[in-house]
């Protein structure tokens, strides 16, 4: 049990964490419950909860089940407390940026969404307008909110390892954004700047620990391609980048050009402007289109479900080209659960029968015929839940470590 870890500080840090995930997992819970949930003694519940309340970090409900009033003692419930600490989510995709305040309890108390041409915007125009939200957003925050404590944003590009700076997106033209940098500046708060596809993972991770939890990848299949693996547990990540750039593993040795600029990837036949391209028997080494309609989308697809033609071969095309980067990345770490999520999960139909064609080939030594795949055709819901988690488990971690309760204050920029 955790009790028995050597440092004491590191116990109570870690003690501290398994209650208030506890709690958070399950909004209400007596201390018997939290000793049922996380193993530790009745002792180490009661002192560490006892500091959590002093400090205003949770709270009790003494109303109680009347049943058990009647028989007896009622348990006291405990609960985390909405107006200790804010945090607020910022989510940057193609010509859009939607930015979030979420109490600690993880509702929200203030949202705005904002079209901006990003493929024709500067760095200082993304930092402007994403600060101008985060600023318009907390001068109308209720008089009741907690301070700002963390920020976290999802982008789609790739992130630098240590999560404070977009390194490249094929949404915007300029490279090496410092988000994480120029927002602690200005907040005085930390900032953590990752991939969109490793915030729909943390969102499933937490959402469906039975499912997802030690090893599962999480695919975006959109107008990009991307992928959120985890691996024993932890999310993986490259030396210097967020990596696991699913969408860009050669698929064809110069073949379609994908909006990254090279040749052969994935997204390249397996994206939405990939599909529609193939349907309209366009140059495949023409320069793709930025954005797709949605109606459009889902009209060819209805049309691929209704009868043989260009429309139903795209999509096969795109299928055997997910097919192949998961039998690729199958044959690095064995097969595990899949999530794909977008619009792409919404035609799974459409792709399932030439994707497992191809990842059949692994299995020699995996299950893959029996290959667990879910489908999410809304990925803006999980990637801001996995924003809004990174900050409240951030919280958790590092902010109300023992002896660092934040100190009650209006919220403010």
């Amino acid at each position: 049990m955790l009790d028995e870890i050597a440092r004491p500080d590191d116990v109570r840090r870690q003690n501290r964490r398994l209650i208030l995930g506890s709690i958070r997992q399950h909004e209400h819970l007596s201390r018997t419950d939290i000793v049922a949930h996380t193993g530790l003694s009745p002792s180490t519940v009661s002192a560490i909860t006892t500091a959590l309340i002093a400090e205003g970090i949770i709270g009790e409900n003494r109303g109680g089940d009347p049943a058990e009033t009647k028989r007896g003692r009622p348990q006291i419930a405990l609960a985390l407390n909405p107006e200790i600490a804010t945090v607020a989510t910022v989510e940057l995709a193609l010509n859009l940026i939607h930015v979030v305040l979420f109490d600690y309890t993880g509702q929200v108390t203030a949202e705005q969404f904002r079209h901006l041409p990003t493929l024709e915007a500067t760095t200082g125009e993304l930092i402007a307008t994403v600060s101008s939200m985060l600023d318009e957003l907390i001068e109308n925050s209720p008089k009741n909110a907690g301070p700002l404590l963390h920020i976290s944003m999802g982008v789609q590009g790739v992130t630098d390892a240590a999560s404070s700076a977009m390194l490249w997106s094929p949404i915007t033209p300029d490279t090496n954004i410092a988000f994480g940098n120029a927002l602690s500046q200005r907040y005085g708060v930390g900032v953590a700047v990752t991939n969109d596809c490793n915030m729909i993972a943390e969102a499933l991770r937490w959402t469906d620990p039975q499912n997802y939890t030690e090893d599962f990848a999480a695919i975006l299949l959109s107008h990009g391609i991307g992928m959120g693996l985890y691996l024993k547990g932890k999310p993986f990540v490259g030396a210097y980048s967020s990596a696991s750039e699913f969408g860009h593993m050669l698929h064809v040795p110069n073949g379609a050009l994908c909006r990254c600029g090279r040749h052969g990837c994935i997204e390249a036949y397996a994206s939405d402007y990939a599909i529609l391209r193939n349907i309209a028997d366009e140059d495949e080494k023409a320069q793709p289109i930025q954005g797709v309609d949605a109606a459009s989308f889902n009209k060819v697809a209805d049309i691929a479900r209704a009868k043989d033609g260009p429309e139903r071969a795209a999509f096969a095309k795109a299928g055997q080209a997910i097919g192949s980067g998961l039998r690729s990345l199958f044959s690095l770490i064995d097969p595990v659960p899949v999530a794909l999520v977008g619009p792409g999960a919404g035609v799974f139909d459409l792709l399932e029968k030439d994707l497992r064609a191809i990842i059949s080939g692994t299995s020699g030594w995996g299950a893959t015929e029996d290959l667990n795949i879910r489908c999410y055709p809304d990925e803006h819901p999980l990637i801001l839940q996995g924003c809004m988690m990174t900050s409240l488990l951030h919280l958790d971690t590092h902010i109300f470590a023992p002896g660092d309760a934040p100190v009650k204050r209006a919220i403010s920029a």
